[in-house]
């Protein structure tokens, strides 16, 4: 009897179901295109293998900045958070960052609750194994192991570390993805077959420890803020005022170090088992007694897993040592003497792609419609892979749709930041982000991320009508109040100079305007109501804008000017089907570089390692001379 073959047909295919893949299958479905999110068990849907918390410095901007655009994260962790902390409160509003410790099985179940009652969205527990291209490499569908063939406009690729990942602890080496859950592989293959180049990274994660066993009274107690403050824009504060649960702080000392040097022989990292590329920013306990030989100690956090259970993460301490080296090795550490493991640490070694080969939108330019996210993209952390598939999501569904693509600049979010460093610059390890990375970071604060984005999100389809009128009503209210601040006069009365004197600021010998009040360092928006009777009652998140507009007036009015100067090379369009060979004078390095990246504009060119400012000069030359060179 002849085999038959089932073929099925959606808009778009999104293949795997981790942070990437739940984003970007949303966005599409939600946009109104039909889409199957494949996933090896539906047990994986938006699990955190890894740490147990969303957000931190950085990472809490990117957060945000997905709720601005219509993405789920934020309003996720907003309802299963066990503690929330404002990180970086002695520091400027720059690097204010929120972080929440998650209740990881709450978390999967709630997005997974989301993916399942979205219309036009459907769930297939399957591992897809190739992707189908025609004779113009265009993609038209992929296949699963079953033999089905998934016809489709665009695919989405969000695999994670489940392609040919294998866990290695010691001498043990098992061909499984993270929490022991299956692996991916086939699909590896198909896509060298088609001409993908692919990277080996590899990542890690500590051991979960039974609380029972922990003696918290040797660590340090660390709460959560009151009043918490949510990630998403939308929720209600009043809703998240929750008990919190603790963490606690221990370190490392010189009896942890001292057993790991002499066993690094036994160490898969430094034994040679491990060929993959590891984070630095994220390094394994090992790696840091090596690397930083000079620290007596290292930071230990023991975190929640969950409400309902004792499992506690043990972040810091990441490793792949043997199992009996990590049970002395947890047990040097002050309040762990007595700790029982419930589950070893272990290194992870997984497939993913150069993501040089994509495009500012995330499309292959190799394969037209098959887009890329998330770790697959070679980066690491929960919040970037979940940005990576908002906006690639965004994008296919732009592409199916015949509508403008999303773009984000780098003075325009971190998202922008995330993507434009993934595209343009060769990333040989994991990629994190970092708020050092962000050249424009006082705009791109985490505060202001809705006045910076929702308009794209809503342009997009994905904040509806309601969000934006209040949106718009939120943006008004700003600018109302900064203008009133600007204009109002304050004199030297003598019960505004009994207000200053009692908050350690210079009486005023004549009058002022309310903003130089603002200004000065002692003083703030909030402070200065007792002496502006007329103020407005306005929400906190508003007061928070108007504070942090005027307060930073200057240093904002000059980063302006520097964006606008990083925007007239970024509005500077390379042609897509330039020829390098015919730009004379150009390095030969600089030439490679820009043939294999092909970048869009005058300002990615010079973003490209190997491509100096007199390769700019060149190339600019020579598109002005062609009058090739088209403004946005």
């Amino acid at each position: 009897m002849a085999r038959v073959i089932l073929e099925e047909y959606v808009d778009v295919v999104i293949v795997g179901a981790g942070h990437a893949g739940c984003e970007a299958a949303l966005a599409c479905a939600r946009l109104g295109l039909e889409t199957v999110l494949f996933t090896m068990s539906v047990e994986s849907i938006a699990m955190m293998p890894c740490n147990p918390h969303i957000g931190g410095s950085s990472k809490g901007h990117l957060v945000r900045e997905i709720d601005a655009l219509g993405g789920e994260m934020a309003r996720c962790i907003d309802h299963t958070f066990l503690q929330s902390r404002m990180l970086n409160r002695s520091k400027g509003p720059a690097v204010h960052s929120l972080r929440a410790q998650a209740d990881k099985a709450a978390y999967s179940a709630r997005m997974r609750r989301t993916l399942e009652r979205q219309e036009h969205l459907q769930i297939r527990m399957q591992e897809v194994t190739g992707i189908i291209t025609d004779e113009t490499g265009t993609l038209t569908g992929v296949t699963t192991i079953s033999g089905t063939i998934w016809h489709c406009k665009a695919a989405v690729l969000c695999t994670g570390t489940y392609l040919n990942a294998r866990c290695i602890y010691g001498d043990v080496s098992i061909p499984t993805g993270p929490n022991a859950m299956q692996a991916a592989g086939h699909l590896t293959d198909s896509l060298k077959e088609h001409g993908i180049e692919m990277h080996r990274f590899k990542t890690g994660t500590p051991a979960r420890i039974d609380g029972k066993t922990i003696d918290y009274s040797k660590m340090t107690r660390q709460d959560g803020d009151i009043p918490v403050i949510p990630f998403s824009f939308e929720t209600d504060p009043s809703e998240v005022q929750i008990d919190q649960v603790p963490v606690y702080l221990t370190h490392t000392n010189e009896q942890t170090h001292q057993l790991l040097r002499e066993n690094l022989d036994r160490s898969p990292l430094y034994s040679g088992k491990i060929k993959g590329t590891g984070p630095r920013y994220c390094p394994s306990i090992e790696d840091k007694v090596v690397r930083f030989s000079e620290k007596p100690s290292h930071q230990v956090f023991v975190e929640p897993q969950g409400r309902d259970t004792d499992e506690m993460y043990i972040d810091g301490m990441s490793s792949s040592m043997p199992e009996d080296v990590q049970v002395r090795m947890y047990r040097t550490v002050p309040g762990l003497e007595h700790a029982r493991i419930v589950k070893l640490a272990y290194a992870i070694e997984y497939d993913c792609i150069n993501s040089l080969q994509l495009t500012e939108t995330f499309e292959f330019r190799k394969i037209h419609g098959l887009f890329s996210a998330g770790q697959f993209n070679g980066s690491s952390g929960y919040e970037e892979a979940a940005a990576q598939g908002l906006y690639a999501g965004i994008n296919a569904a732009m592409k199916i749709l015949g509508r403008e693509s999303l773009r984000i600049d780098r003075s325009e979010g971190y998202i922008g930041v995330l993507v434009d460093d993934l595209i343009t610059k060769e990333n040989n390890e994991p990629y994190r982000m970092m708020t050092s990375r962000a050249e424009y970071r006082l705009l791109l604060r985490q505060d202001n991320a809705d006045m910076r984005l929702l308009e794209k999100g809503y342009r997009a389809g994905l904040v509806p009508e309601n969000r934006y009128q209040r949106f718009l009503e939120k943006k008004r209210r700003i600018e109302e109040e900064i203008m009133r601040i600007n204009k109002l006069t304050v004199g030297a009365s003598a019960s505004v100079n009994e207000f200053l004197s009692a908050s350690r600021s210079t009486p005023l010998s004549t009058s002022a305007t309310m903003a130089e009040l603002i200004r000065r360092p002692e003083l703030d928006y909030q402070k200065t109501s007792a002496i502006d009777p007329d103020r407005p009652c306005l929400p906190e998140d508003v007061q928070e804008e108007v504070n942090i507009e005027i307060k930073y007036e200057g240093y904002i009015r000059r980063q302006k000017k520097q964006v606008d100067q990083f925007r007239r090379t970024e509005h500077m369009r390379i042609p897509e089907g330039i020829d390098y060979d015919l730009v004379p004078s150009l390095r030969n390095e600089a030439r490679q570089k820009l043939k294999e990246i092909r970048p869009a504009s005058i300002g990615q060119a010079s973003r490209i390692m190997g491509v100096n400012p007199a390769d700019v000069s060149v190339l600019m030359i020579y598109l002005k001379r062609n009058s090739s060179i088209s403004q946005k």
